[in-house]
Order: structure tokens, then C-alpha cells, then sequence
């Protein structure tokens, strides 16, 4: 019996929210993603990992079933080797110093 691999379904997506009902739309599929398992990486992109081919095609019939009338919805599906191989990059945080006008006076 051969073991089943781990797999992520990533969703990237791009809603409509020009309107209440368009709002609510996007709502609406944000919610599905957290109720079926999957967790926000970044604002309109979500991962669940699964586990084997079968749960894969189990959860891309249900992600077909809760879409959005309008939108893109983009799913790329990766093995969990891939997406652990993910390099998150950052840029430099910059402090901006606050510079104190020697006219003025601190009271501590």
C-alpha cells in the first residue's frame, strides 16, 4: 500500500466589492475558505493542505461549488515539499526618527 502524499490547494482571487451585494459575495467565499480549512496567507490568498490525490479532487469539486458569480479565482494545486520550499521575502523596515524642533520644549 502506497502512502498517500500531502498536497496544498492555494486560492488566489480577485472579488468585486464595488457594491453591498458584491461585498457580501466576497464575504461570502471568504468564510467557505475558513470553514472548509483553509488559512489566509496573504489578503485574497488561501492554503489547505490535503492529504492525496482523491482529497485534492474532493475539495476542488467543493471550491467549484462555492464560487462567487464574479471575480477571478486562480487555484494552483502543489505538493507540500514545493510549498515548504516557499522563500518568504520582506522588505526593509524603515523607522522614521521623529525629530524634535530645538524651539520646542518636552514636558516629561
Amino acid at each position: 500500500m502506497s502512502e498517500a502524499k500531502f498536497m496544498r490547494i492555494i486560492v488566489f482571487f480577485d472579488l468585486p466589492v464595488t457594491t453591498k451585494s458584491k461585498r457580501r459575495a466576497a464575504n461570502q467565499f471568504r468564510q467557505f475558505l475558513l470553514k472548509d480549512g483553509y488559512q489566509m496567507l496573504q489578503l485574497s490568498v488561501y492554503s489547505r493542505i490535503v492529504r492525496g490525490r482523491d482529497s485534492l479532487i474532493k475539495h476542488h469539486k467543493r471550491l467549484c461549488q462555492n464560487l462567487p458569480e464574479e471575480g477571478s479565482i486562480r487555484c494552483l494545486e502543489v505538493t507540500e515539499k514545493q510549498f515548504a520550499s516557499m522563500q518568504l521575502l520582506l522588505g526593509e523596515l524603515k523607522i522614521q526618527e521623529k525629530r524634535v524642533n530645538a524651539n520646542q520644549m518636552l514636558l516629561f
